[in-house]
């Protein structure tokens, strides 16, 4: 299984390569997206043919997460003859929205076939995918992805979350933790609902993790200091990522 990194950041940034959280995962010829966020589709495009996914999974209707299915919609609408689908599995809301957003009914049917993200495991081509719903809106969730019957390592991606402990059922040992850290060193302010290094660190400790992928790191924290607090209870591998790095999940 391979992770490549289409999108890390946060709803804003002074970046200029920064964008929106978008993780595209590979095995054999299966492939997901783990949300969509801004500026992450040109990416995908770059990666791969985006309509042979099988699957968009969006795991909460805050734009930075799922805005770029827009453009998807568009380039299965108008880029083929005839035109082309895709599955996409996300928060109930996610149709009504983006209908809204464009004041047009039927918008997202038109190549989008949504399907309600609910707790539980599903298939998805090569790849099982479990979900637990974690503390952020009243309607998100984080991921555990693993191939076949799940035995071997996996990828467990946290999306949007503000309590570490909701992630405590998905992280088997040995498995790669996918981690917002959007506060860096910390503290997280009261009403936040966002991660910061130690938590993250003291969730990969107690749960075993083979290693930490740490992402979503808002303007203006200092990435260094978000390594070192999360290093301070957790001894494995460390890393922040950005757009366009790749890793062997095993």
């Amino acid at each position: 299984m391979r992770l490549d990194v289409l999108g890390a950041g946060p709803a804003y940034s002074d970046r200029p390569d920064s964008s929106g959280a978008a993780y595209l995962v590979r095995h054999g010829d299966s492939a997901i997206v783990l949300d969509l966020g801004q500026g992450s589709f040109p990416r995908l495009a770059r990666a791969m043919e985006p309509s042979r996914l099988d699957a968009v999974v969006v795991s909460h209707l805050h734009p930075d997460h799922f805005i770029d299915l827009v453009p998807l919609r568009h380039y299965l609408r108008w880029e083929f003859d005839p035109i082309r689908r895709m599955r996409v599995i996300a928060p109930g809301a996610l149709g009504e929205r983006l209908d809204a957003l464009h004041a047009e009914a039927g918008f997202t049917a038109a190549a989008l076939d949504l399907e309600t993200l609910k707790p539980g495991e599903r298939r998805l081509a090569a790849f099982t995918l479990e979900a637990r719903r974690v503390t952020h809106t009243n309607d998100s969730y984080g991921f555990r992805v693993s191939v076949g019957d799940g035995a071997e390592p996996g990828l467990v991606y946290s999306g949007d979350c503000g309590r570490g402990e909701d992630l405590d059922r998905l992280v088997r040992p040995g498995d790669a933790l996918l981690c917002e850290v959007s506060f860096g060193a910390g503290p997280v302010p009261v009403d936040a609902m966002h991660l910061d290094g130690p938590a993250v660190g003291a969730l990969a400790a107690r749960t075993g993790a083979g290693r930490v992928l740490l992402t979503h790191l808002q303007m203006g924290f200092d990435p260094v200091a978000a390594i070192a607090s999360v290093r301070t209870v957790f001894d494995g591998v460390i890393d922040l990522v950005v757009p366009g790095d790749r890793f062997d999940i095993d």
